[in-house]
């Protein structure tokens, strides 16, 4: 067993700034490896008349590629347009800003054939500990 250096221990935990620091510390990690400092949040949100939010899109761009994170409608919202114009809004962005590639997770349950009805294409899945379910990377070339 290998030994513990002296005055540190090792505890489950969720702490959103210690989390926040680590991610920090990985980015400038990422810095120093590839001379880029690009990363920057991405996002697109469905408003009403009155400026209520009703849903949107979001993520981040970075190294050249455009990571998904969280896209959202309501239910009574899908089906009518609002997604692929959320999802051209920020493949637009990003192709401005420079990328060439993107990425997004999703449930078997969730969206994964609207992103390939968008031209995203499954490189990956982890089947869920639910029978018939997964979790789906899918990537897509935006130039």
């Amino acid at each position: 067993m290998p030994s513990r250096p002296e005055g540190f221990t090792t505890a489950l935990a969720y702490s959103g700034d210690a989390r926040t620091q680590a991610a920090e510390a990985l980015y400038q990690h990422n810095i120093a490896r590839t001379g880029i400092d690009d990363r920057a949040a991405i996002g697109a949100e469905l408003r009403d008349t009155s400026g209520k939010v009703w849903g949107g899109l979001w993520g981040r761009t970075e190294l050249g590629l455009l990571f998904l994170d969280m896209f959202f409608l309501p239910e009574q919202l899908r089906g009518r347009s609002f997604g692929s114009q959320l999802l051209g809004a920020i493949e637009e962005e990003a192709i401005r800003r420079g990328c060439k590639k993107a990425v997004v997770e999703t449930s078997s349950f969730q969206a994964p054939l609207f992103y390939m009805r968008h031209g995203f294409e499954e490189f990956g899945k982890v089947e869920f500990a639910i029978p018939g379910h997964a979790r789906i990377f899918l990537r897509k070339d935006l130039l």
